[in-house]
């Protein structure tokens, strides 16, 4: 979470051309402190959020409307995994089985 709030302050940040420290000085904290905002190394208060805000003309829900977004994520399926159902996984399982049986069973034939 820390993360992404501080990722979306950076880019709110750059789109106004504003330095870190230009933004440290306006909200009252240090450069450093800043950057661990931006950084997501540091948790964010409602406080430096508001001041942040304010600094960058949005509004506090301009910045946290990034934690209600969903992450776009698509998982792709390789051609050799599509369309094999847990049934069809359970089959080749059984028919590996039945083969190790009869492998092991003619082996043990061939020993006699």
């Amino acid at each position: 979470m820390n993360e992404l709030l501080g990722s979306r302050i950076k880019a709110l940040r750059s789109a106004k051309d504003l330095t870190q420290e230009q933004i440290a000085d306006k909200i009252g904290v240090s450069r450093q402190k800043y950057a661990r905002i931006e950084s997501g190394a540091n948790s964010i208060t409602l406080d430096i959020l508001s001041k942040v805000a304010e600094v960058l003309d949005v509004t506090v829900s301009d910045i946290t409307k990034v934690l209600d977004e969903t992450p776009a994520v698509s998982y792709r399926a390789g051609a050799e995994t599509e369309g094999v159902s847990s049934q069809k996984i359970f089959d080749m399982l059984d028919l590996f089985y039945a083969n190790k049986h009869m492998y092991t069973k003619l082996q043990h034939q061939h020993m006699e």
